[in-house]
Parts: C-alpha cells; sequence; structure tokens
C-alpha cells in the first residue's frame, strides 16, 4: 500500500540530503519563525515541514498536485487531522510492543507480531470507515486515489481472512510441526504445517486413514526437557514468525509515510489558521517554467513579519514579466528588506505546494533560491568583511545554473561607494547574461543609477516610500533610484 500524497508517484522521502545554502536561507528569510508555526511545537511536523520547504519542487505538475491536495485539506480539516491521529497512534502503539533481547526467539516475535497486528487490523478499519464515509467530500487527484486503494486493498475478505490467520496463529490446539533428519540423525527442515481441519464430520475423523504416531511426555521437572522442546518450537515457527513479522513491518512503514506525507499539510493547517486569526489574505499561486519570466502579485506581505507581531502588515503590489533585474533602492526603514523576504518566502512556500501570502500571485519557479545578505564583522579578524562577502558570493556563483534566482541585500557595502558599485555592476551584469533571476536591495547610488541610465528592458526600479513629513508607508513603487537613502529621518527620530 502506497500513500502518495506529495508526489504522484512515489514516496517523499523525509532523510533527503539538503541544499548546501539550506542555513543560509533558513537564517535570512527567518525561515524559522514560518516552520514554528506550522510545527506549533511538534518536532516531527517540524523536520516535515522544513525537509518540503528548503528542498523546494521544480517541477509544476508535483507544484499543482499539492495545491489541489492542501486545497482539499482546507475544505476537511478535521477529517485530515483525525487520519492523521490514527496514523500518529498505529506507529506509538506498536512502540510499545518493542521487544528489546527477546527480539531473537521466534515464539516472543511471533506473540508480538501477533498483538501489533491486531492492532493495526483496528487502526485500518477506521482508515477504510472514513474512506466509506468522507471519501466523497474530497476533490483531489491524490485523494480519491489515496481513498480508492484504501477501498480496494482492505475488504471484508482481506480482514476475514488476516483474522482467521492470526486465530490460527495462536496455537490453541497446540503446534503441528514436520522435520526430517538430517546428518548424524539431527533434525533438519523444519517446517510448521497446518492443523486437520476441524470442520470434517466426525464419523470421516473417526475413519480416516491416520500414520502412525509416537508420542512422550516430559516431567514437570524437567527443565532440560522443557528447553529443548521449546526450541523444537522455534525451529518449526521461525519461518512463520518472521513472516508475520515482515507483514507488521510492511503495514508500519505504510502508516509512517501517511504521517510522514501528511505532517506537511498539518503544518499549513496550522499557519492558515494562525492568519486566519488575524485577517490576513492567503491564496494558492499561478506557478509558469522557469523561463517564462513573469512576476506578479497584489498585496504580498512577509508571513513571517505578521506571525511574530501577530496582527496584519502591509502587502506590496508588482508587475515585472520579463525582467531579470529588480534593483530596490530608497528610504532606511522603508520596508525593503521585507519586501525582499516577501520575495524569497513566497517562491519557496509555492515551490513546496503551499499558499502563499498575498491577494494574488503568478511567478515562474526557479530551479534553485540564494540569498547573499551583509553579516556581522568576523569576529575571529581572519578576514575583512569585503573579503567574507566576496567569498560567499563566490561560493553562490559556483552552485548557479541558468534560471536560479539570487536575493541580494545590502550586498558589497562594506567598501567605499565608487568600489562597491563597481563589483556589484560587474556580478549583476554577468548574472543577467547567464539568465539568472536578481532582486537587489542596495544602498550603492552609483550602481543603481548606472544600471537606470542604461534603460534595460530586463531590469526594474523600484523605490521605498517616504512621505513628505519622513513616514515610511513601507509601500514600495516603481521609480529612479535617489542619491539619498534619508539617513537624517532616522538621526532626528533617534537622537
Amino acid at each position: 500500500m502506497k500513500a502518495f500524497l506529495l508526489y504522484r508517484d512515489r514516496d517523499f522521502d523525509l532523510h533527503q540530503r539538503l541544499p548546501p545554502h539550506a542555513p543560509a536561507l533558513t537564517q535570512d528569510l527567518e525561515l524559522q519563525t514560518l516552520l514554528g508555526a506550522m510545527a506549533l511545537g511538534d518536532k516531527f511536523v517540524f523536520e516535515v515541514a522544513r525537509e518540503a520547504v528548503l528542498s523546494s519542487v521544480t517541477d509544476l505538475d508535483t507544484i499543482r498536485y499539492r495545491q489541489h491536495m492542501l486545497q482539499d485539506c482546507l475544505k476537511n480539516a478535521s477529517i485530515v487531522r483525525e487520519i492523521y491521529t490514527i496514523a500518529v497512534e498505529a506507529i506509538e502503539s506498536e512502540k510499545k510492543n518493542y521487544l528489546g533481547l527477546l527480539s531473537r526467539y521466534p515464539s516472543w516475535i511471533l506473540r508480538r507480531s501477533i498483538e501489533v497486528l491486531q492492532m493495526f487490523v483496528g487502526m485500518l478499519k477506521k482508515l477504510k470507515q472514513i474512506a466509506e464515509e468522507q471519501a466523497d467530500t474530497f476533490e483531489s487527484e491524490g485523494f480519491q486515489a489515496f481513498f480508492a486503494m484504501i477501498t480496494r486493498e482492505l475488504g471484508d475478505d482481506y480482514f476475514a481472512s488476516v483474522q482467521h490467520h492470526l486465530k490460527a496463529l495462536q496455537f490453541g490446539d497446540g503446534v503441528l510441526i514436520s522435520a526430517e533428519l538430517g546428518q548424524g540423525n539431527k533434525g533438519s527442515n523444519y517446517l510448521l504445517r497446518q492443523p486437520p481441519d476441524k470442520n470434517q464430520r466426525w464419523i470421516e475423523r473417526i475413519f480416516a486413514a491416520k500414520p502412525p504416531a509416537y508420542s512422550f511426555t516430559i516431567d514437570d521437572r524437567d527443565e532440560s526437557g522443557a528447553r529443548a522442546l521449546s526450541d523444537l518450537k522455534d525451529r518449526g515457527i521461525n519461518l512463520v514468525a518472521n513472516a508475520l513479522a515482515q507483514s507488521t513491518d510492511h503495514i508500519l512503514s505504510f502508516f509512517s509515510m501517511v504521517r510522514t506525507e501528511l505532517a506537511f499539510y498539518i503544518g499549513c493547517l496550522n499557519v492558515h489558521e494562525q492568519l486566519a486569526q488575524m485577517g490576513e489574505q492567503v491564496c494558492f499561486p499561478r506557478p509558469l517554467a522557469p523561463g517564462e519570466r513573469r512576476y506578479a502579485f497584489q498585496g504580498l506581505y512577509d508571513i513571517c513579519l505578521a506571525l511574530t507581531i501577530k496582527q496584519r502588515v502591509v502587502g506590496n503590489d508588482l508587475s515585472a514579466s520579463g525582467k531579470d533585474l529588480v534593483i530596490i533602492t530608497g528610504a532606511n526603514q522603508g520596508g525593503k528588506s521585507t519586501f525582499l523576504r516577501s520575495i524569497g518566502l513566497a517562491q519557496l512556500m509555492m515551490q513546496c505546494g503551499m499558499f502563499v501570502p498575498a491577494e494574488s500571485f503568478c511567478a515562474n519557479v526557479c530551479l534553485s533560491l540564494f540569498t547573499h545578505y551583509k553579516r556581522k564583522e568576523d569576529a575571529t579578524m581572519k578576514s575583512g568583511k569585503l573579503d567574507e562577502e566576496l567569498g560567499r558570493m563566490s561560493e553562490i556563483v559556483d552552485k548557479l545554473t541558468p534560471h536560479a534566482m539570487v536575493l541580494l541585500n545590502e550586498s558589497f557595502a562594506a567598501t567605499n561607494e565608487r568600489e562597491g558599485s563597481e563589483i556589484a555592476r560587474q556580478i549583476m551584469n554577468a548574472l543577467v547574461e547567464k539568465r539568472i533571476q536578481v532582486f537587489f536591495v542596495t544602498h550603492l547610488y552609483e550602481f543603481a543609477h548606472g544600471f537606470y541610465d542604461k534603460k534595460m528592458e530586463s531590469a526594474m526600479f523600484l523605490r521605498a516610500d517616504r512621505q513628505t513629513d519622513g513616514r515610511r508607508t513601507f509601500k514600495l513603487f516603481e521609480g529612479e533610484p535617489l542619491q539619498t537613502s534619508y539617513g537624517e529621518d532616522l538621526y532626528n527620530r533617534i537622537f
């Protein structure tokens, strides 16, 4: 049995290797806030959410597959949570039957497998009941296939067969074993045999031909004899015990995958409920192929900021079709870095199949996402700040491919204006030439205005709004870079 709740044709790998730049993404985009809101203290949900968000999908069909699944989850949240609870309960109950040192004895393995399988049967029956009663309320391809599989695989005949075998394996009438004499008259080829059919009529049992039989009795105080008989029984049931243990492992792996893949949707439900309480809007984005270069949204806001301050925050609109480079300038504390973070978060959320924090959102998929933010001074003084920035940029460039995205925040500002502008100019020219999508927040006026004067069709310029009285609206609009970032406003406010 396969769940296929995150991919149409394969399981989700919880232990896949994350991209090497995942720690930088987590730090720069403040992903811990989003992941914490998804998990709500559940470490397992946190781990699944982290893997799913940071290993973002580039296949459009998979993104849409998850979007449809999540839409079903939002409409049927209580049912999805109930399925998740069943999977968690099954896994936790199985752990309580841990054998430990007794796992080498076939009789103990068999006893434990019977108990676990009986418990699993109860959980599977609950799943089947949900499938029969609630399948019609789900519309997505993934959930319809999941419930159809449950109904098909877990029919009444299946449960009847399982119960019949479990009852037989309790050996209420003793254990029937056959063996052969091997080398040195030692026993070999021990096999568990099916006992005689009890449904046979009594007169047939009386007159049926019987093989010659020999018996012996072990004294109650004969510990060695009892041990030898126990070993004989273990040899006979060994194959059956292992087969039953494999059956329980198969069902356990099914519940584990259901739990893992549903954990992602549970995290999405948790975040959606928190945003709904604040009155924040979300939408399901329209993903496009990497080469289409379309970036358009309305009301995009920083979800991590909203989750932190627990209230609605200012959103922004943008239409940047055909643009490879977006340069963002303007007033200090005008919302530039927040806007840049909202871009990165929305891109990751879209590419893992989530909703995004906006009224509407349409963007091309990027094949990889990198961030290059300014860092604190190196406390060890092994290198200067500019050296450290250039070193990180070099590492990013080594991993870049066409149709990747890079978010830069105040990069190359650790030197003077002219040198920083020249470094930024050369790097941006190279990135745009290689079809890398770039969003760059900068105060380097010489760099920004130099690109503005070129009138590049693939470049766009945004500016953080500032009112005449110095107030910040945290809105960004298209406009020419200004030579000032209004640091005087901050000086007057603080001092």
